[in-house]
């Protein structure tokens, strides 16, 4: 099996958490081999603690190491597109979490650089890969006519569960000037994506970008692209909303929110005539809480729920296992820049929505 040599871009929360773990864990498929962050007390110690020995406090000049096969782009939202466009015209492969980009324009500079060098991009949809999710969709395919679906993603606050189960390093090392760049990109990007709207549609569209795109991503492949949005609102300064999506026969209700309530309230629900499946997530902060398929049944004269548990392997493990392989053996990938771009598409036309019907707060 070949090694790849990665270069991480950002050694934040989920880096600390997730990526340097699991990439650290797939020894016979990654070296870790360069890292990349703008605190510099932060780089020293993911350094030292995974024995790394190229740092950088540069993205752009990481990208340039000569014997990267492959680089993670971890890092804040408003710098997605400009690291990976300049990790791709190095010739490598690129895996950016999700939200790939702010904008559609930003998409399409990924793909066009993506085309040009003929290299893989993913983006990190690991809900998708979980066993229990990929079994759902098979079964939706197989049960016939939809009637209903339900969306639902109402959250505590990552550090709720972080604090209790991880130890995150954080240096205040960071220098002033980059956050005032950080916040004034932010800015142009969002107005970019969705114009000048108020402050708590903004809000409601950065949540849409984190948590939001989990969501409707995950919905978009198990029961396809809506034909529009009906209605969205937002409260709460944005940080509540709720649509309704029209399909073809039936619709789809979608809700969410970030609260104060220490748990994790994440699922989607499919509804047919005779059977209901539900896929049913968990924090992905802790790793290797599975995720679980809940099925409801008429057969016969009876009524049967049974659970289905496929394994306790952790979605990120999996989609990194993917990754790998459309690498070194040149596999297709679904998660691609085009599958992401469709999330856009409907975030903007949920925005569009909340605008008729926005109130000021």
């Amino acid at each position: 099996m070949k090694k790849l040599k990665v270069g991480v871009i950002g050694l934040g929360e989920v880096a600390q958490i997730i990526h340097l773990p699991i990439l650290e864990s797939l020894s016979e498929c990654y070296e870790i081999a360069a890292i990349c962050d703008i605190s510099p007390r932060l780089v020293q110690w993911a350094g030292s603690r995974y024995g790394v020995h190229q740092q950088y406090t540069d993205a752009l000049e990481l990208v340039k190491q000569s014997d990267l096969d492959a680089v993670f782009i971890l890092n804040s939202n408003e710098y997605h597109a400009a690291c990976a466009i300049a990790a791709i015209e190095q010739k490598k492969h690129v895996f950016i979490e999700k939200p790939m980009t702010m904008t559609q324009q930003e998409a399409d500079a990924i793909i066009e650089a993506r085309d040009e060098h003929g290299v893989k991009v993913m983006v990190g949809y690991m809900r998708r890969y979980a066993p229990a999710f990929t079994q759902a969709v098979q079964d939706v395919r197989d049960m016939g006519r939809i009637q209903y679906a339900v969306i639902r993603g109402i959250i505590g606050m990552n550090h709720f569960f972080t604090n209790q189960t991880s130890t995150v390093h954080r240096f205040a090392d960071i220098p002033a000037e980059a956050a005032i760049e950080r916040k004034t990109i932010h800015q142009r990007l969002m107005k970019q994506a969705i114009g000048e709207v108020p402050q708590e549609i903004y809000n409601a569209y950065s949540l849409l970008l984190g948590l939001g795109s989990h969501d409707i991503s995950a919905m978009r492949e198990l029961i396809g692209v809506p034909n529009r949005v009906v209605s969205a609102v937002q409260w709460q300064g944005g940080s509540s909303m709720a649509a309704t999506f029209e399909y073809d026969g039936f619709y789809a209700t979608y809700e969410t929110g970030l609260d104060q309530n220490r748990r994790f309230d994440a699922h989607i629900e499919v509804f047919g005539s005779t059977k209901q499946l539900k896929i049913q997530y968990n924090t992905p902060y802790i790793r290797h809480l599975p995720t679980t398929l809940h099925i409801g049944e008429t057969v016969g004269e009876a009524y049967e729920e049974r659970v289905h548990r496929p394994t306790f392997k952790d979605p990120y493990t999996i989609e990194m296992e993917i990754f790998h392989e459309s690498i070194t053996q040149d596999k297709s990938l679904k998660t691609t820049p085009e599958d992401y771009k469709q999330d856009l598409t409907i975030f903007k036309m949920m925005v569009d929505q909340m605008l008729i019907t926005y109130k000021p707060q």
